[in-house]
């Protein structure tokens, strides 16, 4: 996958990501305007619920209850008629009839009046019910109602007596008593679960406002005036709320929950494709790259025996023993090559099958390392290479063949791509040996440094190759330290290049 390709795939990526995210921001902010609508409609219905309770319960306080036997609606509505003589003679103030006894003198037809003393307005129809003259046309249009009733005992007491003393007492009410429609309002908050801290303003025309709770007012956010048809004429009643966010957020907590956990999933799907697209992009970078290498490390050794046989067949060195001898063993040599190259290609295929058995065996870890340090001494031109460590012998538990080759593709690594001094260091402990590899090149950085290990990798040369190799060693030798239960480390710190490995006792 060329970089083109893998910045467009990156852009929609982050395009979807970024539409996501915006999706569900959009989402979770019409579900709060929308909450916020539905608490606003929910405390105004409340506030006009106090207030039909408020005079509600003035009605039951304050309620007289009558009735009148009659035969006609002109026996009760005329002028000094029955209604009349009764209206006249009740006193509000005192909350009760000035004289009774005057009253049913007045009135012509003292049977038909009935007066319940001490009984709750509640039972004055119930009472006419049972008892009612089937000439009354009170009676007879009470008779009637209840007959159209689901409950006939009831006699539609909402109806005339609770409607009916709400209106009155909206009317004759000129003001409203705000702690009691506290009182009544908290109490109906209470019932829809409603946790939010209110205040409330009665104004007036041409009146201060009377308040209740200013400081809840000043930092409210949100308010409401009530529509109750039983308030004064000319009256406005308005409540002023906090706490609104926190009540919101508690309704739209799930959405929120989803919103978010469909964003993360979406997210870390997305991360996680692009995290594998990019691994792809690395894999084909380094096939690519190990193809490049094994033609040029392949190409030298089977042209020369190519040239070699070729000189052979064309020239006369059949009587020439020494040229002819000559011809072969650059051609054995070349061909020993390409048998090491294939033999470290199939022992990485091993290690990667998990088939390659360790046989281990007691060893002079001291003499090892020191032979590899000798040997690599000898092919050098322009570099030193140094042994200073643990002079005495050391002996472990090791797979000799895989353990040497190991620490000799960490000492030839030094030496292709390190700096001009090597030095090796061997050191013992309690807990096993180790040994460390160091050189003062400034080829390694931190960005390769976590993938010199993988297998194929080599710092990108572009298509240069002045130094041969397949990009196998470094993990063929991690893999055999781990084997042996083993550690490899890579330090970049104080201008040095080193490779740590620790081996326990085993």
């Amino acid at each position: 996958m060329n970089d083109a390709r893998y910045s467009v795939i990156l852009y929609i990526i982050v395009a979807v990501i970024l539409g996501t995210i915006g999706i569900q921001v959009y989402w979770n902010y019409k579900n709060y305007e929308v909450n916020k609508q539905q608490l606003t409609n929910e405390v105004q219905a409340s506030l006009d619920n106090a207030v039909e309770m408020y005079y509600a319960n003035l009605a039951k306080q304050n309620t007289i209850g009558f009735a009148i036997e009659a035969t006609s609606n002109n026996d009760i509505f005329d002028r000094d008629g029955k209604l009349d003589s009764i209206l006249n003679s009740i006193n509000f103030k005192d909350k009760g009839f000035t004289n009774i006894d005057s009253l049913l003198v007045n009135i012509d037809n003292s049977d038909g009046i009935h007066i319940y003393e001490g009984k709750k307005a509640d039972s004055l129809l119930l009472t006419i019910h049972n008892n009612h003259d089937q000439r009354s046309f009170v009676n007879k249009k009470v008779e009637y109602k209840s007959y159209n009733n689901v409950r006939p005992d009831s006699l539609v007491i909402d109806d005339f007596k609770i409607l009916t003393s709400k209106v009155i007492f909206s009317m004759s009410q000129d003001t409203l008593n705000l702690k009691t429609i506290d009182s009544l309002l908290k109490q109906d908050l209470q019932r829809k679960n409603l946790d939010i801290e209110f205040g409330l303003t009665l104004a007036k025309p041409d009146e201060r406002p009377n308040v209740l709770n200013e400081p809840v007012i000043k930092t409210s956010s949100l308010s409401a005036k009530s529509n109750s048809t039983f308030l004064p004429q000319n009256t406005s009643l308005k409540i002023d709320f906090t706490n609104t966010t926190k009540e919101i957020l508690k309704r739209i907590l799930s959405g929120i929950l989803l919103s978010t956990l469909l964003v993360l999933v979406v997210i870390g799907c997305l991360f996680y494709l692009l995290k594998i697209i990019k691994h792809q992009k690395q894999i084909a970078e380094v096939k690519n790259d190990f193809i490049s290498n094994i033609t040029h490390e392949f190409k030298t050794p089977i042209s020369t025996i190519g040239v070699a046989l070729e000189s052979i067949k064309n020239f006369n060195v059949l009587n020439d023993t020494e040229k002819t001898k000559s011809y072969i063993d650059m051609s054995n040599n070349q061909l020993s090559k390409l048998n090491v190259m294939v033999e470290k290609l199939l022992e990485t295929a091993s290690l990667d099958s998990e088939n390659l058995s360790l046989k281990k065996e007691k060893s002079n870890i001291t003499k090892l390392v020191q032979g590899l340090v000798n040997k690599h001494k000898l092919e050098l031109k322009d570099k030193s290479l140094t042994y200073d460590g643990f002079q005495e012998d050391i002996y472990a538990q090791i797979d000799a063949f895989h353990f040497e080759n190991a620490i000799n593709n960490i000492i030839d690594n030094a030496i292709k791509y390190g700096g001009n001094e090597i030095m090796v260091n061997l050191q013992q402990n309690d807990n096993g040996f180790t040994i460390t590899i160091s050189d003062n090149g400034k080829t390694l950085t931190k960005a390769n440094k976590d993938k010199i290990f993988e297998k194929f990798y080599r710092i990108p040369k572009g298509n240069t190759h002045d130094v041969k190799g397949f990009g196998i060693g470094l993990y063929y030798a991690k893999k055999i330290i781990e084997k042996h239960d083993g550690a490899i480390h890579l330090n970049l710190d104080n201008e040095w290049t080193t490779f740590k490995i620790t081996i326990p006792n085993g």
